[in-house]
């Protein structure tokens, strides 16, 4: 693979950042007012909040969480590039919650445009607006939004870092700053001398730079390659360090049983627990009980031996038959947004074939590997949390008003998690963990939920319905008028972690329907929010989860319905419209061999999603086997821009897949008097590795902004599946899980 392809014809600064002549750090860190909260250890200087330099290497404080998808590999490697040492050289930390982390990329997502037709303007108010995320102290890894955030700032903090440092050994030298030279940690003077960073970090502080050069992309050491992962020597040993492997100086553990119907407690009995040896205390939690133990399995049984009244279910759907008709009944009220309306979508142009379907999605949990948990303690002074977590700042503020402190007493630490995809940028399981702790002060408490009880109170994925019309004339797709309607996951999400639901169009409703790239000339996207108090959340990819699939399940039919081929009447549809998408569905086009003969007893289909600012095309190859179906083949292909890491872009558009997959054939979360029904993964089962299909990826650098890429993969792929089970069989699923209509081989 090219180093970056086509970059050459652009700028290698995307975004505001660029300007004639170099980047202007002091301006881009002075409109960064922030406290630096990194103590660095004896010998070691901290150069801004990002970068201690000792005599061990480089330390970088990386502000966006680890969750298996890579992020502070790249991170590192953004970070070594300019300052010019090894990407083995830079160890990485998660850094504490603090208002120098927020993040740059997520707010400008809130701009009102499809993304992919941002006009530079656009794009660069984007950037400012990116920046309000300080105001919130939005310390969050998610929305796909790392490498944005990172891709310019770390190549600064880099080039700025190295820049100061050589101004130090130029002061000492007494020579010009431009004679010096860098190389593998060190400044190198003309005649030879070598200065390593740690001799010269101290003298470098506060030094400004000014105006600091980039490396152009054809220069680049590590960007652009495969970088051997950071985290994987420990996760492949067992000596990684995860939340739930904390373990402090006389530790307890506690478990967690709480109203399954999320409506109180009324009372209980804990005599009979409370007898089991090991046990050591049973806490009223307000909506349940915890126990503490000397064991985590003996928490749970003993949590389990509880005798618990509990209180009645609050009012409202109690069952899933319920909770869709309240989602159905969302389409009689007003559109909360109208985010795409292009022509005249109220009248059929003359000729054309009209057709229309409904499409549903269930409520999903996000069942991560490694169980929710936190660690509390609460010492004299203060609250010290352990946490895989998205969002520290959110975590450290809620957690003391638990405890009753103020946030400067509460000390976050974010551990690697066992995946995220949005619950673990959730505040309850450390809250919990804190009220634990309260009962216990001066003892270190593990707080582990069971997998019943996180499958149970978690903060799913919406239901959802969509509604679908459109029409086709001479093989083309001519109009689309699209409404989804259900629980609007920001307004929730946003009031939990802020206290403030914003009203206004519900943008990450819509997402994934209203801005896809095809040319339609009467386009027409609507979202209504339906009244419904189930607790929704984040979800890898949000929106875009659900709303691909109707979108592309429904092109599909379209393509049909006009008697083409669905992969040259999306070509045909996106060829005008944004190159990018057509260039993508072009190489799953000649990956796959899509014109050419295909095994007898076989099916494919196609989709192509748009979301998080990366354009994704996925092929899936079906066949029967043995009476059941079996995914045989896929194939991806996605432009995100850069290809920073080609190896992580590869395992993330792969992972995400299986993620989209598990959700299409098994996943379902049902609710019967308001407690769901599903409770672990015999109920809920993800894609196995025997049904996993042969992968193949490819990685375009046609685009000209940089996108996401860890959510990317999971909408294409439930309509892609879909679309081959119809080319397959002839039937046409409108509805999720595909299980329910289909046989998998297991």
């Amino acid at each position: 693979m090219s180093r970056i392809g086509t970059i050459a014809r652009r700028t290698f600064l995307f975004g505001s950042a660029a300007i004639v002549g170099g980047v202007a750090f002091a301006g881009w860190y002075v409109t960064r007012p922030a406290a630096n909260p990194l103590r660095p250890a004896e010998g070691e200087t901290a150069m801004n909040p990002f970068v201690l330099i000792g005599a061990d290497g480089i330390t970088l404080a990386a502000p966006r969480a680890e969750m298996g998808q890579g992020t502070q590999t790249t991170w590192a490697a953004l970070l070594a590039e300019e300052l010019d040492v090894d990407l083995a050289d830079v160890t990485v930390i998660h850094g504490p919650p603090a208002q120098a982390y927020y993040n740059t990329a997520m707010m400008a997502e809130g701009l009102p445009n499809k993304g992919y037709d941002a006009s530079e303007m656009a794009h660069n108010l984007g950037s400012v607006l990116g920046h309000a995320g300080k105001l919130l102290d939005l310390q969050v890894t998610g929305g796909s939004s790392a490498m944005k955030d990172g891709f310019e700032r770390l190549r600064i903090l880099g080039a700025a870092t190295r820049e100061a440092l050589k101004e130090a050994a130029a002061r000492r030298l007494d020579v010009d700053r431009v004679a010096l030279a860098t190389e593998a940690g060190a400044v190198i003077a003309p005649d030879g001398t070598r200065i390593p960073y740690a001799d010269l970090a101290a003298e470098a502080v506060g030094i400004d730079p000014g105006a600091v050069m980039l490396r152009d992309p054809a220069d680049w050491r590590l960007l652009g390659e495969s970088q051997p992962r950071l985290d994987v020597p420990a996760k492949s040993t067992g000596t990684a360090t995860f939340a739930i492997d904390m373990r402090l100086p006389d530790m307890r553990f506690a478990a967690l049983r709480r109203a399954p119907h999320r409506g109180g407690m009324a009372g209980y009995d804990d005599r009979q627990a409370a007898r089991m040896p090991g046990v050591e205390r049973i806490v009223d939690v307000g909506d349940g009980i915890a126990v503490i133990a000397t064991n985590t399995w003996l928490a749970q049984q003993a949590a389990g031996a509880v005798q618990i009244d509990w209180a009645e279910a609050p009012a409202g759907p109690g069952t899933t038959e319920a909770m869709f008709a309240a989602i159905e009944a969302g389409f009689d009220g007003g559109a909360n947004s109208t985010m795409r309306d292009q022509g005249d979508v109220e009248t059929l142009p003359a000729g054309a074939t009209e057709i229309s379907a409904e499409y549903r999605t269930p409520f999903l949990a996000h069942a991560t590997m490694e169980p929710m948990n936190a660690t509390a303690w609460i010492t004299p002074e203060g609250l010290r949390l352990w946490c895989g977590n998205q969002a520290p700042t959110f975590i450290r503020d809620a957690c003391a008003a638990e405890a009753g402190l103020s946030p400067e007493q509460v000390e976050v630490n974010t551990t690697l998690m066992g995946g995220g995809f949005g619950r673990r940028g959730e505040l309850d399981f450390s809250v919990y963990a804190t009220r634990v702790a309260k009962a216990v002060p001066g003892t270190p408490v593990q707080l582990t939920w069971s997998r019943e009880e996180d499958m149970t109170h978690d903060f799913y994925r919406p239901g959802t319905i969509a509604r679908m019309r459109g029409a086709v004339l001479d093989g083309r797709p001519v109009l689309i008028d699209a409404a989804v309607s259900g629980p609007s996951v920001s307004r929730q999400a946003l009031d939990r972690w802020t206290g403030f639901a914003p009203g206004g169009p519900d943008k990450v409703h819509v997402d994934g329907l209203f801005n896809q790239p095809y040319a339609v000339p009467n386009y027409r996207v609507r979202g209504y929010l339906a009244d419904l108090d189930v607790p929704v959340g984040f979800w890898r990819s949000v929106g875009a989860s659900h709303n691909g699939f109707y979108h592309e399940s429904f092109v599909d039919e379209l393509a049909h319905a006009a008697g083409a081929d669905p992969l040259q009447f999306r070509m045909d549809a996106t060829y005008d419209e944004w190159e990018p998408a057509w260039r993508v569905l072009e190489a799953v086009r000649d990956m796959s061999g899509w014109d050419s003969a295909r095994p007898e007893g076989t099916g494919r289909g196609v989709a192509m999603v748009y979301s998080f600012g990366t354009p994704v095309a996925m092929v899936i190859e079906v066949a029967v086997q043995d009476g059941a179906i079996r995914l045989t083949r896929a194939w991806i292909a996605a432009d995100p821009g850069v290809a920073l890491d080609p190896g992580i872009i590869e395992a993330q558009l792969t992972g995400a897949m299986v993620y989209g997959l598990s959700a299409a054939i098994g996943e379902e979360i049902t609710f019967d008097g308001r407690v769901a029904q599903q409770r672990n993964f015999p109920d809920y089962e993800p894609l196995r590795m025997t049904q996993m299909p042969q992968v193949e990826t490819r990685i375009l650098q046609v685009q000209e902004r940089l996108g996401g890429i860890g959510e990317v993969g999971t909408p294409p792929a439930a309509p892609a599946l879909a679309n081959a089970l119809f080319d397959l069989t002839g039937e046409r699923v409108r509805a999720l899980p595909l299980r329910k209509r289909f046989d998998f081989v297991i």
